[in-house]
């Protein structure tokens, strides 16, 4: 079982599992090869150079697995409830967890299944987004979401910080004290 289960890897899921993967907990990510980063062009990122989406994805996804997260490309296809957490099922499989971030940028098809409240976007062009409260958690126990779905901005430099706040608050409510994560330079 996997402790955390993230459902996107674009900026906001890729993110999230950056911060919870390198906090030591077993973190899965499901992307569905779908995101619409694949289709940017990134000039806007402080302290980073120009940027291809899918270089950006590729990057924030290797640095995801350097942390130890596990990475795979299927679709989630049906998510339910269970007594020890969730499971997820795709085409290839099924994968247990007990706590989900729903990172899946305009899909909000899965979250519904779960039962999370939906409630009309903020961003242009997108109609509907999960109902969060200030730390990203839905209104069902250990469904937590990041990103665009979450109705923050479509910009990915803001969907990666969002993941990772995300993430935080997670993590802090795991470990039951304000999860911190800063590495200090060697001399």
């Amino acid at each position: 079982m996997y402790e955390v289960a993230i459902i996107g890897g674009g900026p906001a899921g890729g993110s999230a599992a950056i911060f919870t993967a390198k906090a030591g907990k077993k973190t899965i990510v499901i992307d569905n090869g779908k995101s619409v980063t694949k289709r940017a062009l990134l000039n806007n990122h402080y302290g980073a150079p120009e940027i291809g989406g899918p270089d950006l994805m590729e990057t924030g996804q290797k640095q995801a697995r350097d942390h130890g997260a596990e990475i795979v490309h299927e679709e989630v296809t049906e998510a339910k409830k269970t007594e020890s957490g969730f499971l997820l099922k795709t085409e290839n499989g099924e994968y247990e967890a007990k706590h989900i971030i729903l990172a899946s940028g305009y899909g909000i098809e899965i979250g519904e299944k779960l039962g999370v409240n939906v409630i009309e976007g903020t961003e242009p062009r997108v109609t509907k987004i999960f109902e969060v409260n200030e730390q990203g958690q839905t209104n069902i126990a250990n469904v937590w979401a990041c990103g665009l779905v979450a109705g923050v901005s479509v910009h990915t430099i803001i969907t990666a910080g969002d993941g990772a706040r995300v993430a935080i608050n997670l993590l802090s409510e795991i470990n039951g004290e304000r999860y911190v994560d800063h590495d200090i330079l060697k001399s």
